[in-house]
C-alpha cells in the first residue's frame, strides 16, 4: 500500500482545513478544499516536492472552493468535486465572498462532478465518494476503506457538526447524512474534516452532544 502523507494548511479568516495528499515515494498527491491563501498552499508543496494530479472539492461554500480557480490555473490541474447539487452555490461564490467580506474570487466549473459510488485516486489509493447533503446540498466525502481514514468536510467535526443555516442546508438531512453514512463506516475510523482537530468516528458516536 502506498506510504499516505497529509499537510493540513489552515486557510482564509474561516482556519478552513485545506488538506494535501501524497504519496511518500511518489510525491503524487492531490489537494482538498483550497479555499484561499493559494500562496501558502503553494509554499507547502513546494516544501514536500509534491506533485499535485487535480484537485478536489467537498462543496460549494467559499471558504473551501475560494482559491481553486487560481490553484487550477497555476498548476495546470482538473478538479473534481463536489456532487452537481452545489451548482447553484458555486455559481454564486461572487455573492458568498461579498456576504462574509472576502476578497472576490473566481468561479469555477469542476471538470467532473461527483457521485454517490464514485472512486477518486489520491495518493494511489482509491477513496470512495459518499454524498452526504445537509450542510449543503452537493456535499461529498471522500473514505479509504483499507486506511480506515476520512476526510468528511463540514459534515461532521469533534464535538459538533455543520451549520445548516446557509442556503440549501437542512439540519435534519445532515443528521441522516451522518448516522446513515459515516457511522456505519466504524469506529475506528480517523477522519480530517473542514475546520478544527481530527476525531474518529467512535469518538463522536461516544461523545458528540448533536448525535445523542
Amino acid at each position: 500500500m502506498p506510504q499516505m502523507k497529509v499537510a493540513i494548511v489552515p486557510v482564509t479568516p474561516f482556519q478552513q482545513n485545506c488538506t494535501i495528499i501524497w504519496d511518500d515515494e511518489t510525491k503524487n498527491g492531490v489537494v482538498i478544499d483550497p479555499g484561499g491563501d493559494v500562496d501558502v498552499i503553494r509554499q507547502v508543496l513546494e516544501e514536500n516536492e509534491v506533485q499535485v494530479e487535480r484537485i478536489l472539492l467537498t462543496h460549494g461554500h467559499i471558504d473551501h472552493i475560494g482559491g481553486a480557480a487560481d490553484l487550477r490555473d497555476l498548476l495546470d490541474v482538473e478538479v473534481e468535486g463536489p456532487h452537481e447539487d452545489d451548482r447553484k452555490l458555486i455559481e454564486r461564490v461572487a455573492d458568498q465572498a461579498a456576504q462574509f467580506n472576502m476578497p472576490e474570487v473566481k468561479t469555477i466549473e469542476p471538470d467532473r462532478w461527483l457521485q454517490e459510488g464514485d472512486v477518486v485516486s489520491i495518493a494511489g489509493l482509491d477513496f470512495d465518494v459518499l454524498h452526504c447533503p445537509g450542510h449543503a446540498p452537493g456535499h461529498v466525502v471522500f473514505y479509504q476503506a483499507e486506511s480506515r481514514f476520512a476526510l468528511v468536510g463540514d459534515v461532521l467535526f469533534k464535538g459538533s457538526v455543520g451549520r445548516t443555516d446557509l442556503p440549501g442546508g437542512d439540519h435534519d438531512t445532515l443528521i441522516k447524512s451522518i448516522t446513515e453514512k459515516l457511522l456505519p463506516l466504524g469506529d475506528d475510523v480517523t477522519f480530517i474534516c473542514g475546520h478544527g482537530p481530527h476525531s474518529t468516528i467512535g469518538e463522536e458516536r461516544a461523545t458528540n452532544p448533536f448525535l445523542r
